[in-house]
């Protein structure tokens, strides 16, 4: 670790109080004599200063205290600096930190940061727009379009916003192009994974690596509601099995580095979370070995 530590706190995210944090953050960091600094992020993604300030003080280390939005905004702004970026997890779901194994709890996950082993971990892009973990095209993205409007986040905020979107879900025409291969179907959603997860340990996509050089495709498709339910729960827990079995289940399961989905009935899309303008064709591309992550030991 270089000689100072710089922690990108985003005010807004997730539903605990930063103060409280920043105070449990700063009494470890001075047990440390690690020197540090905080800075908030903004809305707008701007990281002039802050790049400016990693290469002047010749920073290598960014912790980010946020929720995967915010990783997502951070490292992207920041991967193509020589820096190794650890995650303080506190937003809604902290799919990313949950995947590579750094837990909710704020000193455990600063001792990662100031003990743990960085490693390289793949990225994709949609239309260009970059995603650090998991993008969805259709129901998890209309959630993530309505949860965004929400005066109160957190878990138990989420998991109304869906059950309530549950029961109005649409069913989505998409065309997937694979290796020169059209596959037509209705779905629910497809999720682009690069992260095991949605967050909160919700499992989506069992068989995705964060440094594998892949992304998993999950395509849940058209079935009536209470199957639906049992198709994704039964993913969750049956992640290993063959690809005929995730057939049998409405469920279709690609890996690959890249594809194109056409979406001619503007199903909403969201990004690492956070809602973002649909478009009629998607063009996913996997970024191999993206930036650098510190993992627990």
């Amino acid at each position: 670790m270089s000689s100072k530590l710089i922690f990108l706190v985003n005010p807004i995210s997730g539903t605990r109080g930063k103060t409280l944090i920043i105070d449990t953050i700063t009494r470890k960091m001075k047990a440390s004599a690690v020197d540090f600094e905080f800075l908030n992020t903004n809305a707008e993604g701007r990281f002039n200063h802050i790049e400016k300030k990693l290469i002047e003080e010749g920073i290598k280390t960014v912790g980010i205290i946020g929720g995967d939005g915010t990783v997502s905004q951070v490292t992207n702004a920041l991967r193509h600096l020589p820096v190794d970026f650890g995650i303080i997890p506190t937003g809604s779901g902290n799919g990313l930190a949950l995947a590579a194994g750094i837990p909710r709890d704020v000193r455990k996950a600063l001792d990662i940061i100031l003990s743990g082993k960085p490693s390289r971990i793949d990225a994709f892009t949609i239309n260009g727009h970059f995603s650090c973990m998991l993008s969805g095209i259709g129901f998890d993205a209309k959630v993530a379009h309505d949860f965004a409007k929400q005066k109160k986040r957190g878990l138990w905020t989420y998991v109304k916003v869906s059950a309530a979107n549950f029961f109005n879900a649409n069913c989505y025409p998409f065309t997937l192009l694979i290796d020169n291969k059209e596959i037509s179907t209705t779905a629910y959603f497809i999720s682009i994974a690069n992260s095991n997860q949605f967050g909160n340990n919700f499992t989506i996509a069992p068989k995705a690596s964060l440094g594998d050089g892949l992304l998993d495709i999950v395509v849940v498709q058209k079935m009536n509601k209470l199957q639906v339910l049992l198709s994704i729960i039964y993913q969750i827990r049956y992640g290993d099995v063959q690809e005929e079995i995730f057939r049998k289940h409405g469920i279709l399961y690609y890996q690959l580095k890249e594809l194109c989905i056409v979406n001619n009935s503007l199903a909403p899309l969201h990004i690492d979370g956070d809602p973002y303008d649909t478009a009629e064709k998607f063009e996913i591309k996997v970024i191999p070995s993206a930036f650098s992550l510190i993992h627990p030991a």
